[in-house]
């Protein structure tokens, strides 16, 4: 069976990744002088407690590539075929980390895949490899059905603020707005590797409505999960609206992990899904 491999940035559901059989490598977070395992030396709850009471803002690290050269000689100890699904290129070097592990590893057949997706977007994708591994698929064929679904995931959010974003200095359009925007709840969404501004609507209640409405037009939905950094009543508020609007959509919620709080702040609340064919 193919082995599955992705980082905690995923943020898939530990019973969901438990059950499939997922391999997580934690990334780092980082508070000040202080640097913590993501989900393993700080829990979501301990990062939101202190992201509540700090003034510094959190930042993240890379982790170095033999922390995946070990994961991947695990597996090989029991498979030859390995796919590892990671967070977008070009919003992070986790996937150039994972291909220098990868070429380190020759007694497995490693193929490392850039998501163009953040947080369950790409989780999502890992979900559906780990499935198709279970099915006895190939590892070229996980690799065609990845590549197919990409173009098919979505996340889209309602941010409470624009600073976290702004600081990170990996999209050019929130550092250009970040002075505009203060009393602003803007409306994102991560497709194929972009993070585009969809909205900007000027009272929480309007952003969440005009976010539902975004969901809307995306027609029917494979796979749809809410996410939220620290808003459960919002969280909750969007389960309701799309259990409504979703036919047959079992509610599934989630509190996205330290990693994209880190980039986005508290407050957060959206979606990752993927579109029907």
């Amino acid at each position: 069976m193919v082995g599955v491999v992705t980082e905690s940035t995923a943020d898939i559901p530990a019973e969901m990744a438990e059950r499939l059989g997922i391999a997580i490598v934690p990334s780092y977070v980082v508070f000040g002088s202080q640097t913590y395992l993501d989900g393993v030396e700080l829990s979501k709850e301990e990062f939101y407690a202190k992201i509540g009471t700090s003034r510094i803002i959190p930042t993240t690290a890379t982790p170095p590539p033999t922390t995946y050269e070990v994961i991947y000689r695990r597996l090989a100890e029991t498979t030859d075929e390995i796919v590892s699904i990671h967070l977008a290129g070009n919003l992070s070097a986790l996937y150039e980390v994972a291909q220098v592990a990868a070429r380190n590893v020759p007694q497995a057949r490693i193929a490392v895949l850039d998501s163009q997706q953040v947080t369950m977007g790409y989780g999502w994708l890992v979900v559906a490899a780990a499935e198709a591994a279970r099915r006895g698929e190939s590892l070229d064929q996980i690799v065609s059905l990845v590549e197919e679904l990409k173009n098919r995931t979505r996340v889209l959010a309602v941010l409470d603020t624009l600073d976290f974003l702004h600081r990170g200095g990996r999209v050019s359009w929130a550092r250009a707005l970040i002075g505009t925007l203060l009393r602003i709840k803007p409306i994102i969404e991560v497709r194929q590797g972009q993070v585009t501004l969809l909205e900007r609507a000027r009272t929480r209640r309007r952003s969440l409505q005009r976010l539902v409405d975004q969901i809307k037009a995306l027609g029917p939905l494979e796979r749809a999960i809410v996410l939220h950094t620290n808003a459960p009543a919002e969280a909750q508020w969007l389960s309701g609206q799309l259990e409504a609007l979703l036919e047959g959509w079992q509610p599934l919620t989630t509190r996205a992990g330290v990693t994209i709080a880190s980039h986005v702040g508290p407050g957060a609340v959206g979606v990752a899904c993927i579109t029907r064919e």
